[in-house]
């Protein structure tokens, strides 16, 4: 019955529309007040708790850095050089994309930014070389996401956290899914860009790849600096956010001059707000699931799924499942956040090893963003090509149906993930 009250409580917030951070610090308050008989006051204290975290300082600042380089010119200059290298192939300038995509993706940690930074160059430049307008805006919307699964990724900060594995293992354990992914991308542009025959001949001189190369140079350093001085020991990943900030700020202001100390103070102000309304939502959902710890529905869950599932590879379809369905109905970040913790136990079980998890479930919200109606990158996408969300939506599906086969290839073959944090990390 208590919890029958919770749901009904969490699901009729839900239907009402009310935000997914007051859903679930109203449907906790109402728990702790009606069923517990628990001041409220532990509420306040547990969404301090939810945010009393050091790692947590790194989700600010490379919101910070991704906005400062989407708004200046790294996005450019790594376009031009993805050109410089794959413009002079059948498909080359799809290709060109998808690498931009994944080196942005190495030094933003967001889906969305890199939807804007490296679509809005790449898209119109595409349709404009003759490659279909849906084929372009359904690759540059579905590349984007790469941004949460190449690290850095502020979405694997977020579930490092709820789930207590470390930051550095569940970086190193998305390299090779998003390099992966990327290639199956490069693959498909390539055939339909043969079958097609598209393709642009870059007639470049001597000098100006020179120049090109020369420019582009601090774009790519980044990547190298940032990932580099974790797994080299020199800094932590909340240190390396704030060294990607200001090495940011440095060569968009000084050396490639694109933006004024004004500029930088604005974006500074709109990520601020963006980091408030995300970590308020984090700090809710933790609450919501120290409730559910506290009433020991982990457990509950993970008996009830053993007494119904017995086999390893059901139980994770069914999550996969249930993830795809539930980025259609709400904020999947929130969804991972609140349930990966629920299935903790169960996963012990199954002997299914977190870090794979987390990859697995970083996929499930790389799909989230590509699914109507709250995808973020079919709303980016709008907003840069003028089109509706039907008609993006129909553009994505056929790299969305290649991104559920990838999904299953990396939830099935967890030696992908796991290969190098347990080569450089668990030896």
């Amino acid at each position: 019955m208590n919890l029958t009250l919770m749901f009904i409580c969490f699901f009729s917030f839900l239907v009402l529309s009310v935000p997914i951070a007051l859903v679930l610090a109203s449907t906790t308050a109402i728990y702790l007040h009606f069923v517990t008989k628990t001041s409220l006051s532990s509420l306040i204290q547990q969404l301090f708790n939810g945010l009393d975290n050091f790692v947590l300082i790194a989700v600010p600042l490379f919101i910070l850095a991704g906005n400062i380089m989407g708004e200046g010119k790294i996005a450019d200059r790594l376009v031009a050089i993805m050109n410089l290298l794959a413009g002079r192939v059948t498909g080359g300038l799809a290709i060109a994309s998808v690498l931009s995509c994944v080196f942005f993706a190495a030094i933003s940690g967001s889906s969305p930014a890199t939807v804007i930074a490296i679509g809005s160059i790449m898209m119109p430049a595409l349709i404009k070389h003759g490659y279909g307008e849906k084929f372009s805006i359904g690759l540059l919307t579905s590349a984007g996401s790469l941004g949460i699964l190449i690290p850095p990724s502020i979405p694997m900060i977020l579930y490092a956290l709820v789930m207590n594995v470390s930051v550095a293992e569940i970086f190193l354990a998305g390299f090779l899914p998003g390099f992966f992914i990327g290639g199956c991308l490069i693959l498909y542009s390539y055939l339909v860009s043969r079958a097609n025959g598209w393709r642009f001949d870059f007639a470049y001189t001597p000098g100006s790849a020179k120049k090109i190369i020369k420019e582009g140079v601090w774009a790519l350093f980044l990547p190298f600096l940032v990932l580099g001085g974790i797994y080299g020991g020199v800094f932590t990943p909340t240190e390396a956010a704030a060294v990607s900030v200001i090495y940011a700020i440095l060569v968009e202001r000084f050396i490639y001059k694109e933006l004024t100390f004004s500029r930088i103070l604005e974006i500074a102000k709109n990520s601020a707000v963006l980091s408030g309304c995300l970590l308020f939502i984090l700090s809710c959902a933790m609450t919501f699931v120290w409730l559910l710890t506290i009433e020991q529905i982990p457990q509950k869950l993970a008996t009830f799924i053993i007494s119904h599932v017995r086999e390893r590879w059901l139980f994770l379809l069914a999550v996969n499942i249930l993830f795809l369905i539930i980025g259609c109905l709400m904020d999947i970040v929130t969804a991972v956040i609140v349930i990966s913790p629920i299935l903790v136990e169960t996963l012990r079980i199954f002997n299914i090893d977190p870090v794979h998890f987390g990859i697995v479930m970083i996929i499930n919200i790389e799909c989230g963003f590509l699914t109507p109606p709250f995808g973020l990158n079919l709303f980016v996408s709008m907003a840069i090509m003028k089109k509706s969300l039907v008609e993006i939506s129909r553009m994505v599906m056929p790299f969305l149906i290649l991104f559920i086969l990838c999904l299953l290839v990396l939830t099935y073959i967890p030696k992908i993930s796991l290969l190098l944090p347990e080569i450089l990390m668990r030896k």
